[in-house]
């Protein structure tokens, strides 16, 4: 077949492709016989001139023929290849990438024989091919092409029964089936990177504008522009070369690792290693940063990763070893992130199984990992062109704290029409207030007081937790941090925690069954004197199944607390029976899950951040709606969006009911409404809708999904790849999404949204005062003190001691300090405001395009409103292009006739002024305050085009009518189109309308409130208008004769200056009125996506039909 329909997450269908040879090519044998019949019919026929510009036409059309295989991937198939269904005559392929997913790219197709088979001829060859760096084989037995299948859905006993490979034969196919452990960047060259820059569409329409002034002899004019074009494209290019060398730099060092091949262990480089290999893996023991050179599973031992530069969450994350998971169970690399080493994320802390050290390698204290070589470490790559106005924005996001990996996604941000919040550590602060304990012994009273709780259940909340030790600092949850402090407990790094009132006995953690996002729970097998005990905690909906006997005010305490915005937990035990430590250890989780003893409810208060509710309120106002996409319980998120200006009408939560249907329930429980999916688009407009994540398989399995999400106000209990679907359903529906959050669980939906936002827990870039001007003008500007400085809580002794012993070695951790200052001192040194800063290691999540260093939701304003600017700018450069185009082309094309030309020192004034004009418009800033006001989200609509015909009109009636009274004081002579160009009344008058015209554009298209800085206040802008008025007023009124000699215009008649400038502003005033009243009757609003998700559903339907 010649195409094969591939559905999968990242490739739609492959077309099959064979390469012409040059000369059947379809860009060469049709032209190469154009040419012949030029020769032997045209030259003999025609003249030598117009023979010639037939043979520029030819040629014309013939470059842009080989264009156009530049610019468009099914020319290039059309032109180049032809297509075949027989998969061994193919030598190429057309790939179509999935929905959201990039566009169609040609790859080669690759047949690969196994010689050492002795099999079937169908059976000793692989036909494949890499897009994308993901490599796709073909499959005769499913006849279609798919992904090259890793093992990382295997069986826990197999990885738990991994010996490496035995031999360099075994070595040697998986080094051909899997290649090697790198991600090379192209490193190109300047010329090469140029080159792609002048075969941009534009560039090529601006260099043939070029050709044609060229050939109309203006060479000043068209040498300005020339050098114009190259000096602004050969700074793009260079640019770029410095973003794409600074993030080849941006990799995982190749390190040497020990991997255990051939029955022994030996050293070899991290981009050698292959699926399978055995390796050893730990922290440097010199201190210095070691990133994880692959994805690894861990067999044995434990870890503590920073994985921020992965998810933009800057807790450390345990990782564990797979021992005591059941040997059946299926390795899912979404579920099971707690066993896995993601490659790029860097080793804070390590622990070695004692079982497993070898005394030969004591001093690595290392890890025994699996390695699973998944996905490399890619930060995105940056686009292929900048214009000024992006450039503009990313300076000012950067000097804010907020970087951007695809500067592309910043107009996007000008077009976001729904914005989605996660909650934790998003909209709410990470610094969780232990309130107290709710024991439904007597009463649900809540328990400040720890001095009143049972025994238990401080064992309990002090222990089950993921906290750990870091460089002597215990680092982890908050929420755990502030349970152990609200008790008075104390946790010590040798896993004990203990009261601190004398007498009591500590708690000592044996194993460890870390939190599950999808069983919502996490539990602890520990010993007290000579007893164990399991403790758990976890979701009060989770924990409630697993409860022996369930109090009866268990369901309704809970609910109460979390309507009032609390998170709650639920804290449970039981008696193991004796045993020694290798078998509790080895204990299934399952086992130690079941049959509990109900010890209370923990109840913590996540205060929302200060600034959240003015925030989203701000974005409301401004056109946008809000969406909570959270893992927190229903009846709490519902009540911080209520809290945060999400929701403002009353609730209701889908909920399943004991029947196993479901229904709308209000948060209170006193409001019902039957779940019907032809109904929720109705019932949003009176009631705010929040739906759990364990409705969307209900969702799923009933095709209700395109019915139900894009109504939603409130998302609950979701998991990762559900918040991903949201995203998705919000894009095929039409809207224009904008996703923030911390997390890992958030990474997902960020990278689906067009907008993506990854907050990092810093301070705040302070906004630039008065006083920090005055400082830069004087030359005595501070630089800042860095986030982990302030951080670290070095007090004033401390540093002066640290001064006092300069002279002795430094630490480890003093050298990685001194290293880290250095990095930010060379960041501020280099950032000089004057060209886009480029990301470094560090800066940006790789889970998102945009990454903010502030521990607030304030960014998503800074970057709509950097992303409307945007927009704006763009908008009205094209306006303003549109119209100048549209005068020129007249003038060179009806006045042309009339032998009405322009000089060369005219056009360069003119080119000066305009390149100024564009320079200008583009510095405009964006105003503080969001307007409820959209921008128009592209340039064809009514707005754009009316405006520009309206002006157009204008423009050529006032040209007209000046040339026409320019003519009667002209002698009667005949003027030949093709003569030289010679100083006359009608070429001056022409001149200077047309740069009035120029100016008026400007000034009238000029967007400036809602969004930009006014003309008044955008004082460059204002400061080049006022010039170019002056200017045009001394050539009008001829008060410098030597100025307008050496422009080549002639002296005015007395009347007609006056006419000229009356006529000028009878212009202006008219275009401006029209522009005016034009928004007015336009103003930018709401898209409508209601008819496209109308449309989505019944396509879906029909589809099924």
């Amino acid at each position: 077949m010649a195409r094969f329909e591939v559905n999968g997450k990242s490739v739609q269908g492959v077309d099959l492709l064979r390469r012409r040879y040059w000369a059947s090519r379809l860009d060469s044998w049709p032209f190469l016989a154009l040419y012949a019949l030029w020769l032997l019919l045209a030259v003999p026929a025609l003249d030598f001139t117009d023979a010639l510009i037939v043979l520029a036409a030819l040629s014309a059309a013939h470059i842009l023929a080989f264009l156009f295989t530049a610019w468009s991937v099914d020319f290039r198939a059309f032109v180049g290849y032809s297509k075949v269904k027989d998969i061994h005559a193919a030598n190429a392929c057309k790939v179509t990438p999935a929905k959201f997913s990039g566009s169609k790219e040609i790859v080669p197709l690759h047949i690969r024989r196994n010689v050492a088979s002795s099999s079937a001829a169908g059976e000793n060859e692989e036909i494949y091919f890499d897009f994308r760096k993901q490599r796709f084989i073909y499959s005769a037995e499913k006849d279609n092409f798919l992904k090259l299948r890793y093992p990382t859905k295997e069986p826990i006993s197999n990885y738990a029964k991994g010996t490496g490979f035995g031999t360099e034969a075994k070595i040697n196919t998986a080094v051909d089936k899997w290649g090697r452990n790198i991600f090379e960047y192209p490193q190109p060259t300047f010329q090469k990177l140029m080159k792609e820059q002048i075969m941009e569409p534009f560039f090529v329409f601006q260099v043939f504008c070029v050709a044609l002034w060229c050939l109309d002899e203006y060479w000043y004019y068209s040498l300005f522009t020339l050098f114009m074009l190259f000096l602004f494209e050969s700074t793009m290019a260079k640019n770029r070369l410095k973003t794409l060398t600074e993030l080849r730099r941006v990799k995982v060092d190749n390190q040497i690792v020990l991997t255990y091949r051939c029955g022994k262990w030996v050293k070899i480089p991290g981009t050698e290693l292959l699926p399978g290999d055995i390796v050893s893996i730990g922290r440097s023991t010199s201190g210095e940063d070691r990133s994880v050179p692959a994805d690894m599973l861990l067999l044995a031992g434990s870890a503590i990763v920073n994985e921020a530069i992965l998810t933009g969450e800057s807790t450390p994350q345990w990782k564990v070893s797979i021992a005591g998971r059941g040997p059946e169970e299926m390795l899912s690399i979404k579920r099971d992130k707690n066993h896995i080493l993601f490659g790029g994320t860097k080793i804070l802390q390590h622990t070695a199984d004692k079982g497993l050290e070898d005394p030969t390698r004591s001093r690595y204290k290392l890890l025994l990992s699996c390695s699973l070589i998944i996905t490399s470490v890619i930060p995105p790559e940056l686009p292929m062109e900048l214009s000024i106005a992006v450039n503009t924005s990313l300076i000012a996001l950067a000097r804010r704290g907020i970087f951007c990996t695809e500067p592309f996604r910043i107009p996007f941000a000008g077009k976001v029409d729904i914005c989605c919040f996660d909650k934790t550590g998003t909209l709410t602060s990470d610094d969780m207030e232990f309130q107290g304990i709710v024991t439904l012994e007597d009463d649900d009273e809540l328990i400040s007081d720890a001095n009143k709780l049972p025994l238990r259940t401080q064992e309990v909340l002090s222990s089950c937790h993921a906290l750990v030790f870091v460089d002597n600092k215990l680092v982890g949850d908050p929420l755990e941090k502030a349970a152990i402090k609200g008790i008075d407990w104390i946790y010590t790094s040798d896993e004990k925690a203990m009261s601190k009132k004398p007498g009591g006995q500590p708690v000592q953690i044996v194993h460890r069954f870390h939190f599950a996002s999808h069983l919502k729970r996490m539990s602890v097998v520990v010993r007290i004197q000579e007893k164990f005990y399991a403790f758990i905690k976890g979701a009060p909906e989770t924990i409630q199944e697993r409860l022996v006997d369930l109090p009866a005010a268990y369901v309704e305490t809970y609910k109460k607390f979390t309507r009032q915005g609390s998170r709650v937990l639920a804290l449970a035990y039981k008696l193991l029976p004796e045993m020694p430590v290798s078998e509790a250890r080895s204990l299934e989780r399952d086992q130690v899950e079941s049959d509990l003893t109900f010890s209370g409810f923990a109840v913590f208060n996540c205060p929302i951040r200060s600034d959240s509710g003015a925030v989203l309120q701000e974005l409301g106002q401004s056109s946008h709606d809000l969406v909570m996409i959270t893992g927190d319980q229903a009846l709490t998120a519902c009540h911080v969006a209520s809290q945060v200006h999400i929701s403002s009408k009353p609730v209701l939560i889908l909920t399943r009911m004991k029947t196993g249907g479901f229904e709308w329930v209000s948060p209170d429980e006193t409001d019902r409404a039957p779940y019907s999916a032809a109904e929720v688009a109705g019932l949003s407009e009176s009631h705010d809708l929040c739906i759990n994540g364990d409705c969307f398989e209900m969702l799923q399995s009933t095709e209700a999904v395109l019915q139900v999400i894009p109504y939603v106000k409130v998302f609950a209990r979701v998991a990762p790849e559900q918040k991903e679907l949201v995203l998705t359903t919000f894009k095929s529906v039409g809207r224009v999404t904008l996703m923030c959050g911390d997390g890992t669980n958030d990474v997902g939906a960020l990278k689906q949204a067009h907008v993506g936002i990854a907050l990092l827990n810093a301070e705040p870039v302070q906004k630039a005062d008065s006083k920090s001007k005055a400082e830069n003008k004087s030359g005595k500007l501070k630089k800042q003190k860095p986030a982990n400085e302030a951080s670290s809580q070095v007090t004033p002794a401390a540093n002066s001691s640290a001064k006092a012993s300069s002279s002795r070695p430094l630490t480890a951790a003093e050298r990685q300090r001194e290293k880290l200052q250095k990095m930010l001192d060379e960041m501020n040194d280099e950032s000089d405001g004057r060209s886009a800063p480029i990301v470094k290691l560090g800066d940006a999540s790789m889970a998102s395009p945009f990454t903010a260093k502030h521990a607030s939701v304030a960014p998503t304003l800074d970057i709509i409103r950097q992303g409307r600017s945007t927009l704006v700018t763009t908008l009205q450069m094209f306006k303003i292009l549109g119209l100048n185009c549209l005068a020129t082309a007249y003038v060179l094309s009806v006045m042309y006739l009339d032998g009405v030309k322009l000089g060369d020192v005219q056009a360069t004034i003119s080119g000066v002024f305009t390149a100024a004009f564009f320079l200008f418009i583009s510095h405009a800033r964006p105003l503080q305050t969001l307007s409820a006001e959209r921008p128009h989200p592209n340039i064809f609509c009514a707005y754009v085009l009316l405006s520009i015909l309206g002006q157009f009109a204008m423009h050529i009636f006032f040209l007209i009518t000046a040339v026409n009274e320019a003519s009667k004081h002209m002698p009667e002579e005949c003027i030949e189109p093709d003569s030289d160009f010679h100083p006359n009344l009608v070429n001056t008058v022409s001149y200077m309308v047309n740069m009035m015209i120029q100016v008026a554009t400007f000034a009238v298209n000029y967007m400036g409130h809602p969004f930009n800085q006014s003309i008044s206040e955008n004082k460059p802008f204002k400061y080049a208008l006022y010039g170019a008025v002056a200017f045009f007023t001394v050539i009008t009124s001829d008060m410098f004769r030597d100025l307008n000699d050496y422009m080549k215009l002639e002296p005015l008649p007395e009347g007609m200056r006056g006419k000229l400038m009356l006529w000028a502003m009878l212009m202006f005033c008219g275009c401006y009125g029209w522009e005016r009243l034009l928004r007015w009757a336009f103003p930018g609003k709401m898209p409508s996506w209601e008819k496209r998700q109308k449309q989505a559903v019944a396509n879906l339907e029909k589809k099924h039909d």
